[in-house]
């Protein structure tokens, strides 16, 4: 039998009708209830494309004796972070505030009057790696709720209090020294070797690309422009950049950039096509500008809504797999890419072992001047097969192969 979800207008929303729990969208409803039967409330905020939020999802919320649990000891209410982000913004400071990380699915137990007291992101199903069960947690929070009242008030008071807190906005624009000062410590963060700020995961953080590209020309831009160079080349070689059909991952799970969390957002498509854009300008890096243009392609090919607009994400499971569209075995490849094989699977990092759970996300490991010394041949002997009449892509649609298959080089 459906619940409550089933009348929602979010996609999100309607993936958990079917759930066992008996879920609450966000708003005064759940909110009254929670105060007349003096219960926590259980926040869960995720988004269609997230594949933890799937994995929590099946794990959990739509196991039978997990939604007796959350049934009995909690009022629980289910919100999309891409239709309430001004939810999703005030309880992501909570959750960061109390455990250093962010992230999706998130999971928050509230007072009945909306303030955090326990929060964090996965939960698991059964202990493991470290972390408890969701069931153990819900079980310690209703615990604690029920025995420790005033300690579980007072720890809302202060966290509440905390986020509470807003940084006064400035009254005159940064100065050259102040600037000079943030670039300072971007640097102490960089990744000299793979590109990128701090370890995994590692994520492309437009924003503070953009400062480094703005950086570079000024007086106290110090390393901004190697910085900005090795990271957006790192990033463009990696398997968080789409090989095939372009466009960007949300963020790579290694330092490397090889294997990507593989959700695309719109949000960060848009971001990094248009400084990818500038950066080939600035750098004179036609490189960099026919990533922009493969980015921009991608959006417009795969995000564009046929009745106008566009979606805000592609799905990191396809057919219920993990990167399915994005992931090729070394005999798939083979297969399609026919002879010669071996200089295009050294190419696009494919090999028989795989980088991926025994399969291969695409990157660019080697130059093709590089590949062509190597095997005696003139960089065009290795283009030309990929040119031939009729050669097509035995894996359309998503992470496909489509026209630009053979401008790859």
């Amino acid at each position: 039998m459906a619940n409550r979800l089933a009348r929602a207008t979010s996609p999100y929303l309607r993936q958990h009708a079917d759930n066992p729990v008996d879920w609450y969208e966000w708003g005064p409803e759940a909110f009254e209830r929670a105060r007349r039967e003096d219960k926590p409330i259980l926040l869960s905020v995720g988004y269609a494309s997230c594949h933890w939020c799937h994995v929590m999802a099946h794990e959990s919320f739509e196991d039978p004796a997990t939604a007796e649990l959350m049934n009995r000891l909690f009022v629980n209410v289910k919100v999309d972070r891409e239709e309430r982000p001004d939810v999703d913004a005030l309880y992501m400071e909570a959750v960061q505030a109390m455990t250093g990380r962010g992230g999706w699915p998130m999971t928050v137990w509230l007072t009945p009057d909306g303030r955090p007291f326990y929060a964090g992101t996965y939960f698991p199903a059964t202990d493991r790696h470290g972390m408890p069960s969701f069931r153990r947690v819900c079980l310690a929070v209703a615990e604690a709720w029920a025995e420790r009242r005033q300690e579980v008030v007072d720890q809302a008071d202060r966290l509440t209090e905390a986020i509470g807190r807003k940084l006064p906005p400035a009254d005159r624009p940064p100065t050259g020294d102040q600037l000079a000062e943030a670039l300072r410590l971007v640097e102490r963060t960089f990744d000299p070797v793979h590109g990128g700020f701090g370890t995994a995961p590692k994520f492309p953080q437009a924003p503070l690309l953009e400062f480094l590209l703005r950086a570079r020309r000024r007086p106290w831009g110090g390393e901004a422009d190697r910085m900005l160079g090795v990271t957006l080349e790192r990033m463009a070689r990696g398997g968080i950049f789409d090989q095939l059909g372009g466009g960007f991952a949300r963020y790579s799970v290694d330092e490397r950039w090889l294997v990507p969390h593989f959700e695309k957002m719109l949000y960060d498509n848009a971001q990094l096509a248009r400084l990818y854009m500038w950066a080939g300008v600035e750098l004179g890096s036609r490189h960099l500008g026919w990533v922009a243009e493969q980015t921009f392609a991608y959006m417009l090919r795969d995000l564009r809504h046929p009745d106008g607009g566009f979606y805000s994400a592609e799905d990191a499971d396809s057919e219920g797999v993990e990167g399915e569209f994005y992931v090729w075995s070394h005999q798939e490849f083979v297969e399609v890419v026919g002879d010669p094989a071996e200089p295009i699977c050294e190419y696009f990092g494919v090999t028989p072992e795989g980088n991926f759970e025994g399969r291969n996300v695409l990157s660019r490991p080697v130059e093709v001047a590089e590949l062509a010394a190597r095997w005696g041949w003139e960089t065009e002997d290795l283009v030309r097969p990929w040119r031939r009449p009729g050669r097509s892509c035995s894996r359309p649609g998503p992470g496909g192969c489509g026209p630009a298959w053979t401008t790859r080089w």
